[in-house]
């Protein structure tokens, strides 16, 4: 092939399947680094969707390695001083992307420049949910009964700095209630004591949430979404109800380290693109309440920055810290 003949065939996209595959990568298995334990909601979709990419990146087998520890952080500086080649990812969510550089005074790393954006895979929403015997059934009369019992209502997190601690935050500046924090030290206890009364509230991210909303062990009072949800067609959004400016997601893509080669992230994106539409993945998405977010790497590191901006004034004005 002629100089000039590739030139133009680059330029319409039809060389760029072979150019790719000169690289030969990959070569050998990927390491997918998931910053919590085993057995939650981000490791369960990495597992899912790293499965399905496995066809579209020559065979090689992706290996899901667990780091949990320092909300993220580990995870992360782990893979943001790996070698850019390729072969070190991660799943990365609000807290790598959006919460950390706000709620630690120092990161061993910085989230926009030392991470190469890969792609993003989705989000879910958070809904508002009370204990069923909670006097107030609606969500106009839990409004009334917060702001008529300043600092009397306490709420549930999984700990500081998570998505449903920062969601209640803003929710008590868009709408003028003083609720207090309690946090737990993970999701699961924070959910249970909400389901034994011990807590009368809290966010609660639908991948946990479904069930326990659907079998009425929570009642489910708003979600924070900026449609209402297939899965709870019945659950109207917080700005349905009035509070503008509210929308509430955990937020999840692929990272790694600063510096991969434009073809290798070229790969990775349209293996998570592809990734999204596979059975399996769409079910476990939909399972989980979760919203497909197929995209180019320059909108997931633009949503991230936005979610950064917005959170970080949220962080400043509750005055949270997690050092």
């Amino acid at each position: 092939m002629q100089r000039r003949d590739f030139i133009a065939l680059a330029a319409a996209g039809i060389a760029a399947p072979w150019a790719r595959a000169q690289t030969g990568w990959p070569a050998q298995q990927i390491r997918w680094v998931v910053p919590y334990p085993a057995g939650g909601g981000t490791d369960v979709l990495a597992r899912a969707i790293s499965e399905a990419m496995r066809p579209l990146l020559n065979q090689q087998p992706i290996v899901v390695d667990n780091r949990p520890g320092a909300a993220t952080n580990i995870g992360a500086e782990l893979v943001a001083r790996a070698k850019p080649d390729g072969y070190t990812v991660m799943s990365a969510d609000n807290a790598v992307l959006a919460f950390n550089e706000h709620l630690f005074s120092k990161l061993p790393f910085s989230p926009e420049k030392d991470f190469s954006y890969i792609g993003a895979f989705g989000r879910f929403p958070l809904a508002l949910v009370v204990h069923p015997d909670f006097p107030a059934k609606t969500f106009k009369d839990f409004l009334a009964w917060a702001r008529a019992n300043p600092g009397k209502l306490n709420y549930a997190s999984p700990g500081n700095g998570s998505p449903h601690h920062l969601a209640m935050e803003l929710f008590k500046t868009r709408t003028g209630s003083f609720i207090t924090h309690i946090p737990y030290r993970g999701a699961a206890p924070a959910m249970q004591d909400v389901m034994g009364g011990q807590v009368p509230c809290m966010f609660l991210d639908l991948p946990a949430g479904l069930p326990v909303i659907q079998s009425g062990k929570v009642r489910a009072l708003a979600i924070g979404s900026a449609r209402r949800v297939a899965q709870l067609p019945d659950l109207p959004t917080l700005a349905e109800l009035g509070v503008k400016d509210s929308e509430v997601y955990a937020f999840q893509g692929l990272l790694g380290p600063a510096g991969l080669p434009a073809d290798v992230v070229t790969q990775l994106n349209g293996a998570i693109n592809q990734a999204l539409r596979d059975p399996g993945v769409v079910k476990r998405m939909q399972d989980y309440g979760m919203e497909a977010q197929p995209g180019t790497p320059r909108q997931f590191l633009d949503m991230a920055r936005a979610e950064s901006r917005r959170w970080g004034q949220v962080i400043k004005a509750a005055g949270v810290k997690l050092d």
